[in-house]
């Protein structure tokens, strides 16, 4: 009888572990200085493995609304992240630039670095643990 309580004990808290490992958070980011309607706003969640390199880790469309846009990321895993922002004025679903080479389109990051060239993961860099997260992100 103590062997069988143990093990429907032993069970349950396995359980219960896995559960608690499964524990994710919503990241919600508004986007300010929207300049017009045109287009959509892609935002997408990177890890350091994806930063830079396409597709994140969830990525959201929506459509452009002058002044601001809020978007929500759903089931973030705690770890750490970045978040992009890009205002797709045309709707290609990509990043315009000029002949030399500038940004067309407004854009920004986590952090609100704005640096001379590329943005780097560690400018825009955050953490997930067991608490939802808000950042403001203006282009």
């Amino acid at each position: 009888m103590m062997k069988k309580a143990a093990l429907i004990l032993g069970i349950f808290l396995i359980g219960f572990t896995a559960q608690a490992q499964e524990e994710t958070v919503t990241v919600k980011v508004t986007i300010e200085n929207v300049l017009n309607d045109n287009g959509t706003i892609l935002a997408s969640l990177h890890s350091n493995d994806t930063f830079m390199k396409g597709t994140g880790i969830i990525d959201l469309v929506d459509k452009a609304k002058k002044g601001s846009v809020t978007m929500t990321f759903e089931d973030v895993k705690p770890g750490t992240y970045a978040i992009m922002v890009l205002h797709d004025e045309n709707d290609n679903m990509r990043m315009d630039f000029d002949a030399d080479g500038r940004p067309k389109e407004s854009y920004g990051m986590s952090g609100n670095a704005m640096v001379m060239g590329p943005p780097t993961f560690n400018d825009a860099k955050f953490e997930v643990t067991k608490e939802d997260l808000e950042f403001n992100i203006r282009f």
